[in-house]
């Protein structure tokens, strides 16, 4: 049975794409490991969320007017704030205090979305979509940030089944971890894989969509999370090391991690960096759906649009595994927003659909490298007993400044090169200060 962890992420930052390709799949299809049963539920996840994403968006967007559109996308802009409301302040304790309890939450945000989704098909034309909506918007994010805690905990348990095995001794207190290097490996390899899943799941949604119509996306997701609902039962407990790790955090540390949920000031500045970035994303996602309307481009436009970020996506994974070993995570979250502020400028002098199109991709590929590294920093600088409620408050912010930028191009009419320009400039801004504020909050 292969339960090496180490060396497949030396292997990944050495070798770049294939590498992050390969130990990838080993990893889903090698189910003896708690790392290949989070990525299994990972991959399950990542497919019925973006089948609720096509239907919802067949059912709000693009069926109706401009102007409809446009009111129904702002209500449910809104509607993806609240539920961080419920997971934050409620359950990301919850999370923190128990290490088997991680497990349970996943598997009842699978479940909860099994029934949800199939009543959401039997609603998409009344008012009782939204509060649905809301329901399952909250059981994604429920497993969005249990997810966040699990990564370093599934991790260390294949690393310390390794250490065991070499010593042959299954209950040694200590372990030297690689925290040195951080988690950026795993999350990279889920952040791939949930792309890919994503990819095939949301052309058979479109599939769906066309030929069926909305309601049969959401029925054929309800499916999809039974299956997420059992891989999540199959989630291995955490070894008894992690679980004193969870639970040995004294009340002192928790009341201090309140007091302070930024922690460390790599945590705080990178969070910035992260939120900026996730701003980008979502002012651009929406500035691209609002210019194709306003253009009447076709429906294969926005297919384009969606292919060319996933690939985009796959790319700056491959940059960031490649370039682990030797760039700091800090480093490349400077250089992924000011790489962000280079392509929109650019794009801002030709504002064509192609060259829309192709800024999709690059935006994409930019919010690659920036995720997994603020992730890896998080994980390797916030204590393992406060991870739930600190990734619980980082996604409330994330989310919120995703909002946010996607609610000014659904507000206000903007022209791709003002929307461009725009973009440029925060994003450039923000990496200059970024890469030089945090040298200077170190001295």
């Amino acid at each position: 049975m292969r339960v090496s962890r180490v060396p497949y992420a030396s292997t990944v930052r050495r070798r770049g794409f294939a590498s992050l390709a390969r130990a990838a799949t080993q990893d889903l299809f090698d189910q003896k490991t708690a790392f290949g049963r989070l990525a299994l539920v990972h991959v399950i996840m990542m497919a019925g969320d973006t089948m609720v994403t096509v239907s919802l968006a067949g059912s709000l967007f693009f069926s109706v007017s401009p102007d409809e559109a446009k009111s129904k996308v702002l209500l449910y802009l809104l509607l993806t704030i609240a539920p961080f409301a419920v997971v934050s302040p409620l359950l990301g304790p919850l999370i923190d205090r128990s290490a088997n309890g991680r497990r349970i939450l996943v598997a009842l945000s699978a479940g909860f979305r099994v029934v949800l989704c199939w009543l959401m098909s039997e609603h998409l034309n009344s008012l009782w979509l939204f509060p649905l909506a809301f329901l399952v918007l909250v059981s994604s994010k429920l497993y969005v940030v249990t997810r966040g805690a699990l990564v370093p905990e599934m991790a260390r348990t294949d690393q310390f089944r390794e250490r065991a095995s070499r010593v042959g001794d299954a209950g040694w207190p200590q372990v030297d971890l690689p925290e040195e290097r951080g988690f950026a490996g795993f999350n990279a390899q889920l952040t791939l894989l949930g792309t890919l899943s994503g990819l095939v799941a949301g052309s058979i949604g479109a599939g769906l969509l066309k030929g069926i119509g909305a309601p049969s996306v959401l029925i054929a997701a309800s499916f999809v999370f039974v299956g997420a609902t059992v891989a999540s039962v199959r989630l291995q407990r955490p070894v008894k090391v992690v679980r004193e790790q969870v639970t040995s955090i004294s009340q002192l540390e928790r009341d201090r991690q309140t007091l302070n949920p930024w922690g460390d000031v790599e945590v705080s500045w990178g969070l910035s960096a992260s939120a900026i970035m996730r701003f980008s994303v979502g002012f651009a996602t929406f500035l691209l759906a609002f210019g194709l309307r306003r253009e009447q481009a076709g429906l294969k436009w926005f297919a384009f649009a969606l292919t060319m970020s996933a690939v985009g996506s796959l790319i700056g994974l491959g940059v960031v595994t490649r370039v682990r070993n030797k760039i700091r995570e800090s480093a490349l979250l400077t250089l992924a927003l000011l790489a962000t502020g280079a392509g929109s400028g650019l794009v801002a002098f030709h504002p064509t659909l192609v060259a829309q199109v192709a800024l999709a991709g690059w935006l994409g590929a930019c919010a690659a490298v920036a995720q997994p590294s603020f992730d890896a920093i998080t994980q390797r600088l916030v204590p393992a007993g406060a991870q739930g409620r600190t990734f619980a408050r980082f996604a409330v912010r994330q989310q919120l400044l995703w909002v946010v930028g996607a609610l000014i191009p659904v507000g206000i009419s903007l022209r791709f090169s003002t929307g461009d320009f725009l973009l440029a400039v925060l994003t450039l801004v923000a990496g200059f200060i970024y890469g030089i504020g945090r040298r200077f909050a170190h001295q």
